[in-house]
Parts: C-alpha cells; sequence; structure tokens
C-alpha cells in the first residue's frame, strides 16, 4: 500500500501528459509539509497535491481545494516568488526512483529566462520536497536535514542536490538478462524479498506479484533456484517493464469485504479470488484519492463505533451470563414431575403404611415399574405426599417464571447480536447516528437532555439493482430493515435473510412481474454477506414473500416471524454495484 516505483511512473506519465506546457496559477501551503499547486494548462485547470508527511506522503491530482494559513510559511514564499507564473516544461522520473522532477521555466528580475526543478521524494519518512537551480544546487527544502540526522545526504539550502544511495540497487527499466541472474540468483533471502532488495522501485507487493505470475513460491531461497527458473522469472519480470516503459498502466484498487486493502498501477493476480475484488480507475490520482478516502472514512468509522461496540459488547456479556444462570435454574425443574407422581403415588399406597417409614417401595402405575420412593419417617404418610406437591409446585412456578425470563433474555440478547452486526455493517457517520439512537431508546445509552436537539438522520440503505433491473434495498440497521420490510416494501415483493442469525432484511420489488433466478441469487448473496455470516464460506438465506411477514408484538425493530420452505445456500458477496 505504498507509492513504489511503478505508481509513482503512472503518477509521472500522467503529470507529464497534463502539466507540460501548463502555467503555475497558483501555489500554496496548507500543512507544514504540504503544497498544493493550480496549473493552468490549455482549457483545463489541475490541482496538484504534493505532500511530504512522513506517515502518509502523497501526491496526486485533486478537485478538493484546502484552506491555506493566512501567512504563507517561508518555502511557500520563496516558490511563489520563482515560479509563481512559471511554466512547467519538463515531468521526468530518475530510473523507477520514487522521485519525481518537475522542470519550470521563468523570467528572473532582470527578464532573463531560467529553469528551476521541484524535486519530489516519496521515501515513506524520508520523503521530501526540494527546490533546485539548473545547476542542482538546492535553494531550499520543505523539510531541512542536516548532517546531524543523516550521515548520507545533507539536504539544506547551497548543498549539491543527489539522489540517496539505494545500496546499489539495479535500475529495473535497464537490467539485463546477464544482470538480473547474477543480483537475484546471489542472494540469500526468498525470492520475493530478493525482488525488492535488489531492484529500485519495486515493492513487496511487486515482489509477491512478480513471484505469482511465474507460479514460484516466493518464499524460496533466491540462491536456492535453478538458472532456468530465474530464467522464466526474469521473462515475467520483463513483461511487466515493457507496460511500465509504454506507459501501459492500469490502476487498479484490491477490495475484500468492501475495504480497500492494495492498490497498484498494474493487475495484482495474487489478489484473485478468496473474496478479493479489483476496481479499476482510468486515473492513477483518481484511484488514490478515492483509497485513501475509503480508508480514512473506514477508520474514522471504526473509531468512532468504539464506544458504542464497548456498550453493546458488555450488554451482551451481562445477557449472556443471565442466560447461562437461568438455563441452570431450568435445568433444576426438570425434577418437579417426579415429585409430582410421588405424592400421587404415597396418596395411591399411603394406606399400607404403618409409620415411621424411611421409604416407600410400590408399583409405579405410569410406568409399570417398581419405585422407591424417600420418606420422611417424622411425617405421616400424607404429610410425606404433601411435601412432594409442595416442591413439585414451586418447581412448576420457578419453570413457568424461567421460561418466560429465558425468551426475554433471549430476545434481548438477538437484539444486541443484530445491533452488533449493524455496527460491522456500518459505512458512514449517519449510520452510526442510527444506532445510537436505537441503543438510547433501548436504555443501553442515557437519554439526552430534553433540551439537545436531536440529530437529523440521513442514512439510507443500500440500493442496488439486478442484473434484469429489480431494485433491491438493503437494512443497515433495525430501525431501516423495519421501515423496508413494513413501508417500503408490497406484499409481492420479495424478502431475503440470513437463517438463524442477525443480518438485514433485503428487499426486492417485484413490481407485479416474476423474479428471474438470477435475481434471486443476487439478492441471497446480499443477505448472506449483509449478515453475522458475512466471513464464512457460504450462508442459508431464506426468502419469502413479504405478504406472509408478521411483526413481533412488543419486539425490537426489525424483529419478525415468518414460515417458509424456501432457503438457498449463497456465497457472502456483492455481486452488484451500488446506486449512488
Amino acid at each position: 500500500m505504498a507509492l513504489d516505483g511503478i505508481v509513482m511512473a503512472n503518477l509521472a506519465a500522467e503529470m507529464k501528459d497534463r502539466l507540460e506546457g501548463g502555467k503555475i496559477a497558483k501555489i500554496a501551503q496548507p500543512e507544514k509539509d504540504e503544497l498544493l499547486f493550480t496549473i493552468k494548462n490549455q482549457k483545463n485547470t489541475w490541482r496538484l497535491l504534493i505532500s511530504a508527511s512522513a506517515s502518509l506522503p502523497l501526491i496526486y491530482f485533486t478537485e478538493a481545494n484546502k484552506q491555506s494559513p493566512m501567512t504563507a510559511p517561508n518555502f511557500c514564499m520563496l516558490l511563489r516568488k520563482h515560479i509563481g507564473n512559471g511554466r512547467i516544461i519538463r515531468v521526468s522520473q530518475p530510473g523507477l526512483e520514487r522521485i519525481i522532477c518537475m522542470e519550470v521555466e521563468h523570467f528572473d528580475e532582470l527578464g532573463d529566462k531560467r529553469t528551476k526543478k521541484l524535486i519530489i521524494e516519496i521515501m515513506g519518512k524520508h520523503s521530501n520536497i526540494i527546490f533546485c537551480n539548473e545547476e542542482d544546487m538546492i535553494l531550499d527544502s520543505i523539510k531541512h536535514i542536516s548532517a546531524q540526522v543523516s550521515s548520507i545526504r545533507e539536504v539544506l539550502p547551497g548543498r549539491t542536490y543527489f539522489i540517496p544511495q539505494t545500496m546499489e540497487k539495479k535500475d529495473p527499466l535497464t537490467i539485463t538478462e546477464e544482470e538480473f541472474i547474477n543480483v537475484i540468483g546471489q542472494t540469500a533471502a526468498p525470492i520475493q524479498k530478493a525482488l525488492y532488495m535488489k531492484l529500485t522501485g519495486i515493492s513487496p507487493i511487486m515482489g509477491h506479484e512478480l513471484c505469482n505470475l511465474a507460479s514460484i513460491d516466493g518464499d524460496r531461497s533466491a540462491n536456492g533456484m535453478t538458472e532456468l527458473e530465474l530464467i522464466h522469472l526474469y521473462h515475467m519480470f520483463s513483461f511487466i517493464m515493457d507496460d511500465v516503459k509504454h506507459g501501459h498502466f492500469t490502476p487498479n484498487i484490491i477490495y475484500k469485504k468492501e475495504e480497500p486493502v492494495e492498490f497498484s498501477a498494474l493487475p495484482l493476480t495474487c489478489y484473485q479470488g478468496e473474496g478479493y475484488v479489483s476496481q479499476c480507475f482510468d486515473s492513477i490520482s483518481t484511484l488514490l484519492e478515492n483509497y485513501y478516502a475509503s480508508k480514512n472514512t473506514i477508520t474514522r468509522i471504526r473509531q468512532k463505533s468504539v464506544d458504542l461496540r464497548k456498550i453493546v459488547q458488555t450488554a451482551l456479556e451481562r445477557n449472556y451470563k443471565k442466560y447461562d444462570l437461568q438455563a441452570k435454574q431450568l435445568k433444576d425443574t426438570d425434577k418437579r414431575d417426579k415429585y409430582k407422581v410421588y405424592g400421587e403415588l404415597i396418596n395411591t399406597y399411603g394406606y399400607e403404611l404403618t409409620g415411621g417409614e424411611k421409604q416407600l417401595v410400590c408399583l409405579n402405575y405410569y410406568t409399570n415399574e417398581e419405585i422407591t420412593i424417600p420418606m420422611d419417617d417424622q411425617l405421616s404418610a400424607k404429610e410425606n405426599a404433601q411435601k412432594y406437591f409442595d416442591k413439585y409446585n414451586k418447581l412448576k412456578r420457578t419453570f413457568e417464571a424461567v421460561t418466560g425470563q429465558i425468551a426475554e433474555t433471549k430476545q434481548e440478547i438477538d437484539h444486541l447480536e443484530s445491533v452488533s452486526t449493524a455496527l460491522d455493517i456500518a459505512l458512514m457517520e449517519e449510520d452510526l447516528v442510527q444506532i445510537k439512537e436505537e441503543l438510547m431508546e433501548y436504555g443501553y445509552i442515557k437519554h439526552r437532555r430534553s433540551s439537545d436537539k436531536k440529530p437529523k438522520i440521513t442514512s439510507r440503505p443500500f440500493h442496488y439493482v439486478s442484473s434484469d433491473g429489480f431494485h433491491i434495498y438493503v437494512g443497515k440497521n433495525n430501525y431501516q430493515n423495519e421501515e423496508l420490510t413494513f413501508k417500503v416494501a408490497s406484499g409481492n415483493d420479495w424478502w431475503f435473510h440470513a437463517k438463524g442469525i442477525p443480518g438485514s432484511h433485503v428487499i426486492v420489488k417485484t413490481e407485479g412481474k416474476e423474479l428471474p433466478d438470477r435475481a434471486f441469487e443476487e439478492a441471497g448473496a446480499l443477505a448472506a454477506y449483509y449478515s453475522k455470516g458475512r466471513e464464512n464460506d457460504k450462508v442459508e438465506v431464506d426468502y419469502i414473500q413479504k405478504k406472509q411477514i408478521k411483526k413481533v408484538a412488543g419486539s425490537a425493530p426489525g424483529f419478525v416471524i415468518y414460515h417458509t420452505n424456501y432457503s438457498m445456500v449463497a456465497e457472502p458477496k456483492v455481486l452488484l454495484e451500488e446506486c449512488k
């Protein structure tokens, strides 16, 4: 998930296409290690964001504008002075380094034409933006690196700029087959690691991808490979480098369960199958903006949902313990019918007793077997019978009370587990607002003061359109499930739900038409995916027409009763693109 040399090559090609010949209209420095350029080229206006942040260095085109400080920092002022109205004459990348150089032509105070270089180094915590003259003398940089910080290279005004050492790495764009075999084949590290250790701009994921393309175990030692295997690996490597040289890029993001896990400027076959989905983009900048926006949203949602998850988990643990205790109490009442039989048999055979007996041996006319009944020798037969009837009645009352309590506890557990599943499904802050409202309504969170404004809820169910044109709606939480099933759905619409586990209500609007098999499969896959079983390979899904769904009186929102013989086994996945 880093900007490797190949992604940088894609960015350099995009910048070259959009910026060469363009005029710099505006330079801003929104953050201490970030620049935002506005460049006009022919009829287009481009915003280029460059960040040298140690935690998230980036460079991409964006449509978003960022507010700048009232007083521009010194580095920004220097850039404005020299290249504020300059023309970008060249964008280049040295080899496959994670470096892009923008050469800008401008006029100095005397009206003479000059060239300056803005060098963007995207190298993790060592990232920097360096401003040089045409002789590569550093004029300034967004980060100053002294000899005390780095013994390898100083980045200070007046010093000569040079590319930092890369431990004698080879340029992937120029390396020959013989050099490749010698360099890689003599490395003791695993082959996928050797590739990014010895070749400039190759990332770990690309090392893994190369091994996958060559059908080689990436964990094998590089120096243990045969020459034939290394030649085959070089051929796969050459195919990829040819794409880079000719600008044949395919920017794509790899998703798993709707979460972005990786991005690349080239296809990644190592992520095919196993629940991974690839989305391609026309622009590497659009990819990066989407990727980091998605990651940021998911991170923010997880942080904001921590407190809600804790509340739900605490309530669940309390109810699990309560349920176990009630189940034990219920099991203890299993003896009640035995005590009733004891009392009846004592009343039947008590006339045979003379008093003082410690047991009664008689025929149990319910089973036609001999039975031995313990007796209290201090009590009469009638008193012993009453003692057993009292035990029976006490346990019967306990059974009836605990049975009701267990049903209530089970209902509360089901409700809380459904809320937990809704938290897993939540993708936006608005989704969390509805979940919080539900927890407040049911007393898990203290109600806000009446003077406080109730937040406006804008979260909406997921909306898909099947391959055959049928609209499909998926509830994100219990409130939405309730609304979809009892307000949105009509009698002949189809309702889907994962069998026996918490999950979303999925509604397919039929508009009076008969659903094709494919629509059932697509809706079933959605019901499986938006459920507690989403991590399983397969999930059983019930489906039934809405008119056969009944609301459970007094139950939490989204809880229904139904009887159906229709079910399917579905793979939890989203087969359709969401309607925005």
